[in-house]
């Protein structure tokens, strides 16, 4: 593997590792029943990282709950619990109980098999497990240009040509850089906060128009995310700051008290279609495009590397 940075050094930077499929893919259509595929893979993906890596992941199905803030959010959650009960997920309208007193109270969506995994556990325990298989990073070496050559593909870095039975291409926002052909993806700055929390925690992962909160088991609590089409600019801003803060206060009201501890800026590979891009270049069977995942990166992870993987077992 070829990084020009390090690994989950892009987008996994700043994620928050939501799992909920009806939340980020609510509406019927090809990216719910991928997003619906790949999270019923999660328990025995992580199972097998786990133990492949030999270390521990926080991975929770700690239930998700959305507000109804309007009688629009009510009619769309509505439709939400409908498609997730005819997929066989329990959802219930409620109101947060005692396990959630830091919050504001209000009635809302509950999908109790919903979570998180945490992302930066997840990545280091994906690169031992790919290690002691076999795997090689090399952080620090761009990719600058890829050539098909018949029976063979040769990547070409600063420093030297490799040359592979297959290539695949995940290079988030800077797919289209690599000049194979125009994939279509661009980039959408995501900005996350985190915080130390002071009390008891909230129980499950809870969402708002304005940001969603994520409850970590050591203390902490993770408050995102912008979503920004500022094009290849990573900084992390005051209005981005400052906005999440904001909302992080509306929905949890001691927020303000809690101990501010990191910001961070990633930017997201987005496409028109709203559809990750999985499948060979036009240009050869032997070079597989994996981009394009915008904010479900993680979520798909384990769907994406299956159909990456069934990708390079057809090539002849």
């Amino acid at each position: 593997m070829f990084e020009a940075r390090q690994v989950g050094a892009g987008a996994t930077h700043a994620t928050a590792g939501i799992l909920a499929p009806f939340i980020e893919a609510p509406a019927r259509g090809p990216l719910q029943e991928l997003t619906i595929e790949s999270f019923r893979l999660y328990d025995d993906f992580v199972a097998r990282v786990q133990a492949t890596a030999g270390v521990a992941v926080e991975y929770r199905r700690c239930g998700t709950f959305e507000f109804a803030e309007t009688p629009g959010d009510r009619t769309r959650l509505d439709e939400v619990a409908n498609i997730a009960r005819a997929a066989a997920f329990e959802a219930e309208w409620t109101n947060l109980g005692p396990a959630d007193a830091a919050a504001a109270s209000g009635p809302g969506l509950l999908i109790d098999a919903q979570g998180y995994v945490r992302a930066e556990q997840l990545m280091a325990a994906l690169r031992r497990a790919a290690e002691a298989r076999g795997a090689r990073f090399h952080e620090g070496e761009a990719v600058q240009r890829i050539e098909d050559e018949g029976g063979s593909v040769a990547l070409h870095t600063g420093e030297r040509r490799v040359d592979c039975d297959a290539v695949v291409v995940a290079a988030g926002s800077w797919s289209d850089d690599l000049g194979l052909e125009a994939v279509g993806v661009r980039p959408v700055r995501g900005q996350i906060i985190r915080l130390g929390w002071l009390g008891r925690l909230p129980a499950r992962v809870l969402w708002t128009r304005d940001c969603y909160v994520v409850p970590w088991t050591d203390g902490q609590l993770l408050v995102g995310a912008t979503v920004e089409e500022v094009g290849f600019d990573e900084r992390v801003t005051v209005e981005g700051v400052g906005s999440l803060l904001r909302a992080a206060s509306r929905l949890l009201p001691g927020a303000s008290q809690a101990t501010f501890l990191e910001a961070r800026a990633g930017l997201r590979p987005a496409t028109a279609d709203g559809l990750p891009v999985i499948r060979p270049s036009r240009r050869s069977g032997r070079i597989i495009y994996a981009t394009g995942h915008f904010r479900n990166g993680v979520l798909l992870a384990p769907v994406t590397s299956r159909r990456v993987a069934d990708l390079i077992a057809a090539i002849p």
